[in-house]
């Protein structure tokens, strides 16, 4: 990979990126309309963290992580119905979060 890019994935805070990535996919549906296009922001942000975790934490963590984010997402269509959307949404960014950093984020930015 370009040497740039792994310095870039090196300092990523994904921890950051994913939880953003979950509020501004539903922000953006919400805003819209559009629950599609909500969906292709959603997954931008995940695009660009699976290449990071790929990059430096290997195959494993990325599989994990990302199965981590759609749990999450799915969660937060359940917890919506009990505890509202947004809140849903933000409890279950923030753990995605909390994953992220502590599996991955954590051993490169701690």
């Amino acid at each position: 990979m370009n040497p740039s890019i792994t310095s870039l994935a090196r300092r990523a805070p994904t921890s950051a990126l994913s939880a953003t990535g979950l509020i501004a996919g539903f922000g953006v549906a919400v805003a819209t309309g559009s629950r599609p296009l909500g969906g292709v922001v959603l997954a931008l942000f995940g695009l660009v963290c699976i290449a990071f975790w790929l990059e430096r934490d290997g195959a494993r963590t990325a599989a994990g992580l990302t199965a981590v984010a759609l749990v999450a997402f799915a969660l937060s269509h359940v917890l919506g119905l009990l505890i509202g959307s947004w809140p849903s949404v933000l409890l279950v960014s923030a753990l995605t979060a909390l994953a992220c950093w502590r599996f991955s984020d954590a051993r490169w930015l701690g």
